[in-house]
């Protein structure tokens, strides 16, 4: 054993010492030799006689070092250390092959790193939580297509109490929290979660305590109303003040008490969200008023719950737990007979499914996108290898004298495969550091795109920095891309007769390479697979463009929208609509501003309000609804059909008052002109009259067809404080009109936060965020993928008109001319990309099924697009083949004899 580790101690002592032991090797050498001399010349041979049996009985000394060397050096690290030397150098001496190989294997690796880090921060990386696989998410299935994840208040208390196989039950919902501040109240972004939140988190505060089941009563614990706040609050708000726990928070004008402060790494159960400030859920009454989630009960869906299971307990398990549990809740939760009766016909019951990773609603959103968008960066990835496989071939190709000689003198064909797989892998490992460098500057910007432009100074981020997920995927794919790109290129460049090249020379690699087919169908695979690429961003980006001119019923440009949070400050009724009339005045006197008005819901922001309505004798109707102010479709750019816009007059006083889109006269008079009609509202009977009819507009989303929507006047709606949001036709930049904003705003209602001013364009590149980031990336990646194509082709053909100037020159010598040899190398490439592109085609329209469920009113297999794609591909593999056929036509004849 000690022999042992004496050896492997003095290997490794070589390593760092290999100079100085050489040195005294070459000492040691040099003295048993002196010895000798000195010995054979005490015997009587002369001087010359004793070096030169000196010489005869040591032989070589640079045998005697190699022999040595084996000795106390780990002689495969030597090769390989040796072999990534001379690779080295090789990729040195070709420094333009070198910079397209490492930019093609750089825009395919960093790709693939930057979606894999999306993925990885929305879908894959655990909750910073102790034992985050014990997490579950909780949701109701009612027999339709997809399960539901949002639960009224009646259901999650039935849960919380019932822990059969749960440790801890838990709810949460994001919010916007009004905090008085020094300069009027501010709005924070916080989250309402029940008393099991944190037990559930099992993650220590870092002040104080948090949250408990105490405090998630009506009043909070017997010591008042407590919060939780998170570092960054702590540090932004109390300077990080050490007696902060205690101290007090005015939240909707209710004081709080602060009892702990949240670490930094504490990130909630919604990795998107960043809430600053952690309330109890009983208080939402408090902080959410006039609304009441709470004792709406089963009339409003506004909880995500979550649950920890106990150690040892299945999924599985757990959901046969809940099945028996499920219709005692539901029964609980409501005396609705319609309501139960429609859950009972959907086999109403709850399930789990794993929550290790959070729950975002924006992950339901995104999950397919991105998986598509990982597929097609796999696609750019294989093209990279593609490529930098036939230029490597060509390449190996040039240097099959040089390894033919090296295997005369010696060396094995295996030694040769795996110094060549070492300079693959060099590219590979500096492509996949060129990649890595770029992807997270890439993934932050999909990041905020995916989260519809908002980012971390709004509450709301995406984690995408690189960790060790991140990092062992780009080694999976550089070792793997080393192996596509080398291994292929290496079996080549040493197979077949080696002996022939070192006799015919150039001449051995011509005959085979003319009848060598793999080359070829490596440059049309790659056509081929780019004009996958080229047609599947095509269909996105033609997807996107049908989407914005689709039909909003109402002209976005020059629009912006204002948001006033009126719900915490002390007027209502005609008092708060004065205040709006006035707001509305002096947003018109500012320059710019062309016309003003009120809305409730703003149109495609995902909010919606509905109820049923009938007209008298008919069925009842389900209609969107609005509550809007005078000129609201004057500044919309709505068409009037019929009769009048609203007046400030139309109060409450003067009866109930509404306005019908084209869709909804349709449905509730059918038989003629609604105008003057009356509209019952189903559930309270109260009656509206019918003032006018407008044309159709899009309400929740840009994707659904315009529904059956009805309008009522804002000084009629129910709601005591309603928070409208102005908007604003303006004719010039709006940016000076938010300090305007503010400034009515601190005048007029100086209790409420600053309002928030959004353009509606952004709206609508929010509501098409994954369509934008799917046809944006797609479109990133068929410019890549033109640009590898024409950087694979354009090298391979390149070196394979270079090795041909031989055969060239004497073609033009026998009396060819310069425009035949310049059409035959033309004719044979262009002759590769046309099948590249016939095979790509036939594949892409395989494909494109896989996308038919990402367009918009655009067919998978639209000729336009079709067309299109062909000919981008066949433009950039002309332009490849020009210039090789280009420089074969300017060939001399007698140069080329005379080269060969």
């Amino acid at each position: 054993m000690l022999p042992a580790i004496h050896e492997f101690l003095g290997r490794m002592k070589s390593l760092f010492r290999r100079q100085s032991m050489d040195r005294e090797m070459t000492e040691e050498l040099e003295f048993h030799q002196a010895l000798m001399r000195e010995r054979l010349e005490r015997e009587g041979r002369s001087q010359a006689e004793a070096v030169a049996a000196t010489k005869r009985a040591f032989g070589n000394a640079s045998r005697w070092q190699e022999r040595l060397r084996e000795v106390w050096q780990f002689r495969a690290l030597e090769n390989v250390v040796r072999d990534i030397k001379f690779s080295t150098r090789l990729l040195a001496k070709s420094p333009g092959f070198t910079a397209i190989a490492l930019l093609t294997l750089a825009l395919g690796v960093g790709a693939n790193t930057a979606v894999f880090s999306l993925i990885n921060g929305l879908l894959l990386r655990p909750l910073p939580v102790p034992d985050a696989a014990q997490m579950v998410v909780l949701r109701t299935e009612e027999g339709g297509p997809q399960p539901e994840y949002a639960f009224c208040t009646p259901y999650f208390r039935g849960l919380e109490a019932r822990r059969d196989a749960f440790t801890n039950v838990f709810a949460y919902n994001d919010d916007t929290l009004q905090v008085k501040g020094p300069s009027g109240n501010e709005n924070i972004r916080g989250a309402l979660v029940s008393g099991q939140y944190f037990e559930a988190m099992q993650v220590a505060p870092l002040l104080g305590r948090y949250l408990t089941p105490a405090d998630d009563q009506v009043g909070g614990s017997p010591e008042g109303l407590a919060v939780v706040i998170s570092e960054a609050f702590w540090s932004r708000w109390f300077d990080r003040a050490t007696d902060v726990v205690g101290r007090k928070l005015v939240i909707a004008n209710t004081p709080f008490t602060v009892v702990g402060v949240m670490p930094k790494r504490f990130t909630g159960a919604d990795p998107t969200q960043r809430p600053e400030i952690y309330a109890p859920l009983s208080a939402d009454p408090i902080i959410d008023a006039p609304r009441d989630h709470i004792n709406a009960g089963v009339h409003a869906w506004w909880l995500t719950v979550m649950a920890r299971l106990k150690p040892g307990v299945t999924q599985e398990q757990a959901n046969a737990a809940l099945l028996p549990v499920s219709m005692p809740i539901l029964l609980e939760s409501t005396n609705d007979p319609r309501h139960i009766t429609e859950a009972e016909k959907g086999h109403f019951h709850f399930t789990v499914e794993s929550g290790s990773n959070g729950f975002a609603y924006v992950r339901v959103l995104f999950r397919k996108p991105l998986v598509a968008m990982f597929a097609m960066c796999g696609g750019i990835l294989l093209l990279a290898c593609l490529n930098l496989t036939s230029l490597l071939m060509a390449r190996g190709a040039a240097r099959e004298r040089e390894l033919a000689t090296r295997l005369a003198l010696g060396a094995t064909r295996s030694r040769l495969i795996r110094q060549l797989l070492v300079e693959s892998l060099l590219l590979a490992v500096a492509g996949t550091a060129f990649g890595l460098a770029l992807a997270p500057v890439v993934s932050h910007s999909l990041a905020v795109m995916l989260m519809g432009g908002r980012d971390a100074a709004q509450g709301v981020a995406l984690d995408t920095s690189l960790d060790m997920r991140v990092f062992l995927f780009a080694a999976i794919i550089s070792v793997a891309a080393a192996v596509v790109i080398g291994l292929v290129p290496a079996l080549q460049a040493t197979g077949g007769d080696l002996n022939s090249h070192i006799k015919e020379g150039q001449h051995a690699s011509n005959a085979r390479e003319r009848n060598k087919t793999l080359p070829r169908v490596l440059m049309a695979s790659q056509v081929a697979l780019a004009l996958v690429l080229v047609t599947g961003a095509g269909l996105l980006a033609s997807s996107l463009v049908k989407l914005y001119r689709a039909g909003l019923g109402f002209d976005p440009k020059g629009l912006v929208n204002i948001t006033f949070s009126m719900d915490k400050q002390q007027l209502d009724g005609d008092q708060l609509m004065e205040i709006y009339r006035q707001i509305g005045d002096g947003l018109r006197a500012q320059p710019g501003v062309k016309d003003v008005s009120f809305e409730s819901m703003v149109p495609l922001s995902a909010r919606g309000w509905n109820g049923y309505y009938q007209a008298p004798g008919g069925g009842q109707h389900l209609l969107w609804l609005n509550g809007i102010g005078p000129d609201y479709f004057k500044t919309m750019r709505t068409p009037l059909l019929q009769g009048r816009e609203f007046a400030w007059s139309d109060t409450k006083a003067s009866g109930s008052k509404m306005i019908l889109n084209e869709t909804a006269a349709k449905q509730l008079f059918p038989e003629g002109n609604a105008v003057g009609r009356q509209v019952i509202h189903t559930r309270s009977k109260a009656m509206f009259e019918v003032v006018a009819v407008v044309g159709d507009t899009k309400y929740r989303d840009v994707r659904t067809p315009a529904g059956p929507v009805a309008y009522v006047p804002m000084q009629q709606i129910e709601e005591a404080k309603p928070s409208l949001t102005a908007v604003l036709r303006v004719d010039g930049p709006a940016a000076p009109l938010a300090a305007a904003a503010r400034s009515l705003a601190a005048r007029l209602a100086p209790a409420i936060p600053a309002p928030v001013m959004r353009p509606v364009d952004e709206l609508i590149e929010s509501s098409v965020g994954a369509e934008r980031m799917m046809a944006v990336l797609g479109l990133f990646f068929a410019a890549c993928a033109l640009l590898v194509t024409a950087i694979g082709l354009y090298g391979t053909l390149a070196y394979a008109t270079a090795r041909r100037t031989s055969e060239i020159g004497i073609r033009m010598a026998l009396g060819a001319q310069r425009s035949r040899v310049m059409a035959m190398i033309f004719r044979e490439n262009v002759m590769v990309a046309v099948i590249g592109c016939g095979a790509g085609v036939a594949a892409a329209v395989m494909l494109s099924k896989v996308l038919a469920s990402f367009l918009y009113e655009t067919s998978p297999r639209d000729p336009v697009v079709f067309a299109g794609s062909i000919v981008a591909l066949t433009a950039v593999a002309c332009a490849a083949s020009f210039l090789p056929a280009l420089r074969a036509s300017r060939i001399e004849p007698v140069t080329a004899i005379r080269y060969e």
